[in-house]
């Protein structure tokens, strides 16, 4: 009787572990399915603006590109310029994964806007 009892109480501690393990991993895919949809920009939002256009107008179109997947996006880019402040996106079109947009900001202003494809 109590080898069962024994056997009970281990089984429901499995299961209740498998069903953690599970949650975790649902929970995980999530964030990462959320943090990779805030570096996916339409090309149409990248062509709308200019260099010189005020920062604050420019990142109102932007997610916010924070994200794990930054320091991968900037392989293969230009080298930033100088005294800026760089944010990278991955291109929604075609869903290819491959294009990146990256816009540089300094003194308020978007200071350069390059696309290019990364590495």
């Amino acid at each position: 009787m109590a080898q069962r009892k024994g056997c009970l109480i281990g089984c429901g501690v499995a299961s209740v572990l498998g069903i953690a393990a599970v949650g975790a991993l649902v929970f995980g895919v999530g964030k990462v399915v959320d943090a990779a949809g805030e570096t996916i920009l339409e090309p149409g939002v990248y062509q709308s603006v200019n260099v010189g256009d005020p920062q604050d107008a420019v990142r109102a179109k932007l997610p916010s590109g924070e994200s794990f997947m930054k320091d991968a996006l900037k392989s293969g880019g230009p080298a930033e310029p100088g005294g800026s402040v760089c944010s990278w996106y991955v291109s929604a079109e075609n869903g290819d994964g491959e294009t990146v947009y990256r816009f540089c900001f300094k003194d308020g202003k978007l200071a350069e806007k390059v696309e290019y494809r990364m590495k």
